[in-house]
């Protein structure tokens, strides 16, 4: 039995994910640690994106408010962040995409983001994500740890309620036990029958939820693993943190992807996209 997997195309500059569009890239580092940082980690993606031939986004946090701990870096804040996305936008003439966690952020980092990112914590906050449909932007809407697939249906209504329909779903994994996420592909499938992208967080995915004590810890040799089999699903895009070193970094060091690695993965994830789309039952 053939499932309805085609989503809608969604637009993102001259970016189209789902519809059949090729397989999209949301990737960069966790935060941005600096403006010199955020330029080399864009300059290094998208150099290796536009050899490997995959639509590439740019991805980072200005601001990670939801901390492990009090003591744990957080990002530059909004105005300096959004500065820094601003001439990485600019300057190498990438879609920029970072979250949101208060309504009275939206309207600056509207100005900014091609995409707004509503963190899986927060995905069943109303106000946030009616204020963020508002602006028009692009929505990239994380999947709650404490969701099932189809209750993602409740928050694409919310979107939708103000004439929204710019909206990408992305799966980051779901809560088993203490400080695990485990990875239930059904839920790509069950998202794409909403008729939007869906979007697979390979790197999330294998984050060990306050694993460390005072940090989350992370299992990086899992994320080539389950972004391929994510593409065998129909994923119309992958996000993946990426990291020149990723245990340097200062937040999310032990599930980023090594800048180093990248290119391979890719490679082999636009083979595998190959392959799914010359099975008709697929």
């Amino acid at each position: 039995m053939k499932l309805n997997n085609m989503a809608k195309e969604v637009a993102v500059g001259n970016i189209r994910i789902g519809a059949g569009n090729p397989l999209a890239l949301i990737a960069g580092p966790c935060v941005i640690e600096s403006e010199a940082s955020a330029l080399r980690h864009a300059k290094a993606l998208k150099a290796i994106t536009r050899k490997v031939g995959i639509p590439f986004i740019y991805k980072a946090s200005y601001d990670k408010a939801n901390r492990t701990s009090v003591a744990s870096y957080r990002g530059p804040g909004i105005k300096k962040g959004l500065k820094i996305l601003k001439k990485v936008k600019e300057e190498l003439g990438l879609a920029v995409l970072s979250d949101v966690h208060s309504r009275e952020e939206i309207k600056e980092a509207a100005k900014v983001l091609d995409i707004i990112q509503i963190p899986a914590f927060l995905c069943r906050q109303t106000d946030l994500i009616l204020e963020a449909a508002r602006t028009g932007k692009v929505l990239n809407i994380k999947k709650g740890q404490f969701l099932a697939p189809w209750d993602m249906k409740h928050i694409v209504k919310k979107v939708e309620s103000v004439g929204n329909k710019k909206i990408l779903l992305t799966e980051r994994g779901v809560s088993f036990g203490y400080n695990t996420l485990v990875s239930d592909f059904r839920s790509l499938l069950i998202m794409k029958e909403l008729g939007y992208p869906v979007v697979y967080d390979a790197t999330h995915s294998v984050q060990l939820p306050g694993g460390m004590g005072e940090k989350s810890g992370g299992e990086r040799k899992y994320i080539p693993y389950l972004a391929m089999a994510s593409v065998t699903c129909g994923s119309d895009a992958v996000f993946m943190e990426v990291h020149e070193e990723p245990d340097r970094a200062l937040s999310d060091g032990p599930n980023m992807v090594k800048m180093s690695e990248l290119e391979e993965l890719l490679v082999k994830l636009v083979k595998i996209e190959r392959i799914v789309r010359q099975c008709p039952e697929l």
